[in-house]
């Protein structure tokens, strides 16, 4: 590490939907943003700095951690980036699997663990792993996007007592669908954008709430409710989800 003397936060993912978001929301407010991701954000903002990676490629994401060192120390660091796949899981070929499992479990496990090892983590930090609303129920036509979503929620549980040794505190944030051109990607025939909840606001509760220290983050009372449902009645709650869903899609997308 360098010894830089203003902590800066770190987002993966943040050329677009929520990721975009919370590197738009910081940098606004003063703060410097690193982004990890294939392409830039969206945005002029000089206090967005972009480390290009493809957060799908093993041997990418371990070549930009001499580079992280360079950055650091980091005082918010939100593990966001992720990508789906829907359909039949039988139909979603072995890349698109592969994929997701580096994209949405291996590499933010890997980059909690790496920064911590290298000490690139400020005093009384905040790391936030995004999961999804999906942890709460199944979810037909998108298994091992859920799945990859519940190993992130799982191992974010699992370091949260040795982090808080450290100093750090780690959050699991659980959105539901939101606004965002991924979503609209994977949604099934007549899904209504407008009922989604917008990244800018689902941004705002989540980090709001990681500052307040609270583990498990759950954006909006209707997700609440969604997630309650879902944990007093599975099996109803599952149903709907293929009614609504899964019986919906036309086609395989990845």
């Amino acid at each position: 590490m360098t010894g830089n003397s203003m902590p800066r936060a770190l987002v993966t993912g943040g050329s677009q939907g929520l990721g975009r978001a919370f590197c738009n929301q910081l940098a606004r407010k003063g703060r410097q943003v690193v982004s990890i991701d294939r392409y830039p954000p969206d945005t002029e903002n000089e206090n967005i700095t972009t480390v290009r990676c493809d957060l799908s490629d093993g041997r990418q994401v371990n070549d930009i951690l001499d580079k992280l060192e360079e950055l650091a120390p980091f005082d918010l660091v939100i593990l966001n980036a992720g990508a789906s796949a829907t359909g039949k899981f039988e139909a979603i070929p072995f890349a698109a699997y592969q994929k997701l499992v580096t994209l949405n479990a291996k590499t933010p496990m890997l980059l909690a663990s790496q920064l911590a090892a290298r000490g690139l983590y400020a005093d009384c930090a905040n790391l936030i792993f995004i999961a999804s609303l999906s942890h709460y129920t199944g979810y037909p036509g998108a298994a091992v996007y859920a799945a990859t979503k519940d190993a992130v929620a799982v191992y974010a549980k699992s370091i949260r007592k040795p982090f808080d040794k450290q100093g750090i505190t780690v959050s699991c944030a659980f959105p539901g669908p939101l606004r965002t051109a991924q979503a609209e990607r994977h949604a099934p025939r007549g899904a209504n954008p407008a009922s989604r909840m917008t990244a800018d606001t689902a941004a705002e509760k989540i980090v709001a709430a990681a500052r307040a220290g609270r583990p498990r983050i759950i954006p909006g009372a209707a997700n609440r409710l969604f997630a309650l449902a879902g944990r007093l009645a599975p099996g109803p709650v599952t149903w709907v989800m293929r009614r609504i869903i899964y019986e919906k899609l036309d086609s395989e997308v990845f």
